[in-house]
């Protein structure tokens, strides 16, 4: 059973290796597949994060439901809009300059690329950078827009979790819908001589 031990370190390391394992088999290591989500014109990243968000947010409804999982089981971050907005900005700036984000450039390294070796000295030196600037200034822009109400929308707001999920579910199909529609604008119609080179 997880953990497999007292801190949970070793479920941790399966479960990263596991994970790490899907990314490369779903080609997720390639910057070239990354960076093709910024052009919209391969969506497969969203889809499969996005997916993945929704399946775990109804599966842990549905286990509070069902009374498997106690409400607090899941440690829930304080909502900070303003750090969520400049740390998600940051972030996607090096994802989209990069072609990696930090699990993908782990994965990267693993199958022996170069650039995602590049891009994780990068990544390290960023984070010592931010450690050793760390202070009352950034403490103060982190703290703007916090909500202090709650940490989730049903606790800050009152929605349902029921119609939060409904959302989810709804914006995931328009997800998959316009990305099927960016793919099909980028790739072209097919033609009969793709047709014949694919049957050769």
């Amino acid at each position: 059973m997880f953990p497999l031990n007292s801190a949970g370190m070793v479920s941790g390391l399966v479960c990263g290796v596991l994970f790490g394992f899907v990314l490369e088999n779903a080609g997720f290591g390639s910057p070239r597949k990354l960076t093709a989500q910024f052009k919209l014109t391969d969506w497969s990243v969203f889809k499969v994060m996005f997916t993945a968000i929704v399946v775990t947010a109804v599966g842990l409804w549905a286990l509070r439901a069902l009374g498997l999982m106690a409400p607090d089981t899941v440690f829930v971050p304080p909502a900070l809009v303003m750090a969520s907005a400049v740390g998600g900005a940051m972030v996607g700036a090096g994802f989209a300059i990069g072609g990696y984000c930090p699990g993908t450039s782990v994965v990267g390294l693993a199958s022996g690329r170069l650039d995602a070796l590049v891009f994780i000295v990068g990544l390290l030196i960023g984070t010592v950078a931010f450690a050793g600037l760390y202070g009352p200034a950034i403490r103060s822009v982190m703290a703007m827009g916090e909500i202090i109400d709650g940490d989730t929308l049903t606790d800050a707001y009152g929605f349902s979790e029921l119609a939060v999920l409904a959302v989810l579910g709804g914006t995931l199909v328009a997800v998959f819908q316009l990305g099927f529609w960016f793919e099909r604008r980028s790739t072209g119609p097919v033609t009969a001589q793709q047709v014949m080179a694919g049957a050769e």
